[in-house]
């Protein structure tokens, strides 16, 4: 992993420095309808529907359904005298992906709560704000997060996955991030194709156009499978 990244990780995996009574409360994730005739059909109750991408994911020729869950419970909107949002909406995140049937009516494929994480920092940005979203583009499922802290760090990144359907499972064929260090102006760019195992690195700085590129490969390995992805804002793309 760059250097970079580990500066990176290490900020996002810190704790502010907050009164002894600050407590997120746990999290509890909801069973999904197997089945159901549209998005709204998949929301339990005390959780709202956020996001939603169509398009065929399964190569069957019909639209299917890809969806961003968040739970409004206001207990999870978490007061407190330190630095950052207050109160932080702790409330986590479910993503569901749902196949579209001949009948109209949608089959639920798979459901995730860890890729996007959970806020439980009030110095760290919303995981979807800014450039953070889902969408279907060329029978794969993209999930785009964003990376901001307000303390201790200057680093910002914009991470973008893509997933395939094969074997059963949404599989990770491709990952790309966009690393800004605010106090340098240094900009690195990683783009990995888990198919082919090519990476592309392209470091250049905010007021400058051009850019030093490298491309290496990676060693071939099983492709992750979404669950096995974990947290998308800690995932090592397995880069030396």
């Amino acid at each position: 992993m760059p250097a970079s990244w580990v500066i990176l990780l290490a900020a996002f995996l810190a704790t502010p420095a907050l009164g002894q009574d600050f407590v997120v409360p746990p999290a509890d994730y909801p069973t999904l309808p197997a089945e159901a005739a549209g998005a709204e059909g998949f929301v339990p109750k005390g959780w709202r529907l956020e996001a939603q991408a169509s398009g065929d994911l399964n190569k069957d020729g019909i639209a299917d359904l890809a969806i961003v869950l968040q739970d409004t419970d206001p207990a999870k909107l978490v007061e407190h005298d330190g630095l950052g949002a207050s109160p932080l909406d702790s409330n986590p995140r479910l993503l569901a992906v749902a196949f579209g049937e001949r009948g109209g009516d949608y089959k639920l494929a798979t459901t995730n709560h860890t890729l996007i994480p959970r806020r439980v920092d009030p110095v760290i940005a919303d995981p979807l704000d800014e450039a953070g979203g889902i969408g279907i583009a060329r029978g794969g499922l993209q999930i785009k997060l964003y990376l901001f802290s307000s303390a201790g760090s200057w680093d910002t990144r914009d991470a973008s996955f893509t997933f395939r359907w094969q074997k059963g499972a949404f599989r990770l064929i491709g990952f790309d991030a966009t690393n800004v260090q605010r106090n340098t102006g240094v900009v690195e760019t990683n783009s990995v194709n888990y198919l082919t195992g090519k990476v592309e690195t392209a470091t250049g700085t905010i007021d400058s156009d051009e850019n030093h590129v490298e491309r290496s490969k990676i060693k071939p390995a099983p492709l992750l499978t979404l669950d096995e992805v974990g947290d998308g804002l800690a995932f090592d793309p397995g880069l030396e």
